[in-house]
């Protein structure tokens, strides 16, 4: 199964640019150009992570899209993209689940993705009673509930 990403931002050079790059990582990517926008999807859509730019229409757009992913029925893992980061932890505090500064190299930028994916799903698994497994390929991949029912019976 492909992860999906919602990336946002108002510049499209970088939308088309990290899209580029995502997909050619094997993620599906859907992109937003505003916060309005990327909300709007995430009302219809089904996005493990969320990644968004904190300055678009205002200062805090991408606060405004990381609150409405937290409250969307897929409660995607959400990065903010910012070159402008918050102290501290402040921005944990806002419900994101990682910062990252632009701009940032490829590499870097892909390993901080597969991380938080893991460990998201890894928190989502724990608050519904489950676990993640690693499949053969060495990635870890959440357990669906027949997939646990499974394991278990095999005991």
């Amino acid at each position: 199964m492909r992860r999906c990403i919602l990336l946002v931002d108002d510049q499209p050079a970088i939308l088309l640019t990290l899209k580029a790059v995502l997909e050619i990582n094997e993620f599906d990517v859907e992109t937003a150009a505003s916060a309005r926008e990327a909300r709007s999807k995430l009302k219809s859509g089904h996005y493990h992570m969320v990644i968004t730019d904190l300055r678009m229409e205002n200062e805090t757009a991408g606060l405004e899209v990381a609150r409405a992913a937290k409250q969307s029925a897929s409660r995607p893992a959400v990065a903010m993209l910012t070159a402008f980061p918050m102290p501290g932890s402040e921005w944990r505090d806002q419900g994101l689940d990682e910062m990252l500064v632009k701009p940032m190299n490829t590499e870097n930028l892909l390993r901080q993705i597969e991380a938080l994916l893991i460990t998201h799903e890894d928190k989502k698994q724990a608050e519904m009673g489950g676990a993640a497994a690693v499949s053969s390929t060495g990635r870890r991949q959440p357990r669906t509930p027949a997939v646990a029912k499974s394991a278990r019976s095999n005991r």
